[in-house]
């Protein structure tokens, strides 16, 4: 199967779970057993999409690294037992480790606390040509922060600045951060792994926040994808999927080499063989 097909094949793989307007969103209508077209016992079939999958995105993840101009960020956001890191692995597989970066967030230290919400993030948006992959992100500020307050004690904002608004404020300042990021070539792709593990505390509190999180921060340039997480190798397929599907609409492609700089490598070669300048 050439690229061309991988690409047409990974659209219908990717759609059905995209998110470009939260507005009407519920998580309730997201099945985690979900699985596709695919079938609970068809899993050699499954299995070969993702290796072709694989391969399609090794590809173009070259390409990207070769013309230099764009950044790819995937952002992925779950509760522990998702499947978070495994997708992450597997998906990634065949990527050239040099053209990609991986940061996981965990608790902020004391520097972070003494910033603003987004820095710690900020820091680490990759860099042209890469892909980037957050493990947590600064959506943790309107998750993990909104549903333990202490959190929210720690960063030390002036009192006048906590108010009822402050989640719907910092949901403004992430769709204004996406999209700055966007009008400066880095292409954002977000996850959501829905599970069916319903026992953890706070799990209540917590799917609330990620629906209203994906309500307000759901938008075309920065789309989040709601994948189903109780068969781990469908989520793979699907977050696969959506990451060539982005990379698709780059138009990516190896730079030109013109006559005077093919006549300069043909020189250095001769030099490095041992012949003369």
């Amino acid at each position: 199967m050439d690229t061309k097909d991988v690409i047409k094949r990974a659209r219908g793989f990717a759609k059905p779970f995209r998110v470009t307007d939260g507005s009407g969103f519920r998580l309730k209508d997201i099945d985690p057993g979900d699985t596709l077209q695919f079938g609970s016992e068809d899993k050699p079939r499954a299995k070969e999409a993702l290796a072709v999958g694989i391969q399609a995105l090794a590809e173009l993840q070259d390409m990207l690294y070769a013309q230099d101009r764009w950044a790819v960020l995937l952002v992925f956001q779950a509760m522990d037992a998702a499947g978070k890191d495994g997708t992450i692995k597997h998906v990634m597989s065949g990527v050239n480790p040099q053209g990609c970066q991986v940061y996981s967030f965990k608790a902020p230290s004391a520097e972070d606390l003494d910033h603003d919400f987004l820095w710690r993030c900020m820091k680490f948006v990759p860099e042209r040509g890469r892909i980037g992959i957050f493990n947590r992100s600064y959506y943790e500020e309107t998750l993990a922060v909104r549903v333990h307050p202490e959190f929210l004690e720690q960063q030390k904002l002036p009192p006048a600045l906590v108010t009822k608004d402050i989640w719907k404020e910092r949901f403004q300042d992430i769709r204004t951060f996406e999209r700055y990021l966007t009008r400066n070539g880095v292409v954002i792709r977000k996850f959501f792994s829905a599970n069916d593990i319903k026992e953890r505390a706070f799990w209540n509190d917590y799917m609330k926040a990620y629906e209203d999180m994906i309500r307000n921060t759901a938008t075309p340039e920065a789309p989040w994808y709601v994948v189903p997480a109780d068969n781990k190798w469908l989520t793979r397929i699907i977050v696969g999927a959506a990451v060539i599907e982005a990379l698709d609409t780059l138009d990516l492609h190896y730079p030109k080499v013109n006559k005077e700089k093919l006549a300069e490598l043909a020189a250095a070669k001769q030099v490095l063989i041992g012949g003369k300048e």
